[in-house]
């Protein structure tokens, strides 16, 4: 899975000159929390994001009149709110490292720029978690299992083994770190078509230990 397949595209974006109104207005609009900066060449010179631009907005305590606080408020241009040093990504990463980058830095969104520094879309925290949903076969019925095995080569394979051989199928996998145990390593799997009991017992014969298995 990459970037290109999960990121929105086209970018919206807006320019450094834009009142930074009008952007706030946009942002509202069409639902997003972030917007690249673009200069008069198209490429990415910094970021601006709605709780910079709500900040800038009039606090209900002003003592100024509508018309004074209109006129200040015109004159602020996103280039004076924007955020200037921009985390990135391209459409080739993978979006593992996508999410790790901004787990990493603490932000909840990234520009997706081409070779020439140009915003062609945006990967945001709501896409990774539609990512994960997908990865883990979330919706689709089955038994989801979570197990404890023994780190090692060719766990996977016999584990998929024994669910072909009492007629299951694979929906989905993925593995976590166990901290508990160094030496072992976490499995979640969702299988169809396997009874509880039979997957169960079959899977504990392995000597892998089921920590929880629910029918979702």
């Amino acid at each position: 899975m990459f970037v290109r397949d999960h990121m929105t595209t086209p970018a919206v974006v807006v320019t450094a000159d834009m009142p930074f109104q009008e952007a706030l207005k946009m942002m509202q609009e069409k639902r997003f929390r972030r917007l690249p900066v673009v200069d008069k060449k198209g490429k990415l010179i910094g970021i601006a994001a709605e709780r910079d631009l709500l900040y800038a907005s009039p606090s209900p305590a002003t003592t100024l009149s509508v018309w004074e606080m209109s006129y200040l408020l015109s004159k602020i241009k996103v280039r004076e709110l924007m955020t200037k040093e921009v985390i990135t990504t391209t459409p080739d990463t993978t979006i593992e490292n996508a999410a790790h980058l901004m787990v990493e830095k603490g932000v909840g969104g990234l520009p997706v720029v081409d070779g020439d520094n140009k915003p062609i879309g945006i990967i945001t925290e709501t896409d990774i978690f539609k990512t994960l949903v997908e990865m883990f076969g979330g919706g689709q019925p089955g038994l989801r299992l979570t197990l404890e095995t023994l780190r090692g080569k060719g766990v996977l394979a016999k584990l998929s083994k024994a669910i072909f051989d009492l007629g299951g199928n694979i929906v989905s996998v993925g593995t976590f770190c166990n901290l508990a145990k160094s030496d072992h390593d976490g499995l979640v799997i969702k299988v169809q078509d396997v009874s509880r009991e039979q997957l169960v017992d079959t899977l504990e014969a392995l000597g892998d230990h089921v920590i929880d298995a629910r029918q979702v």
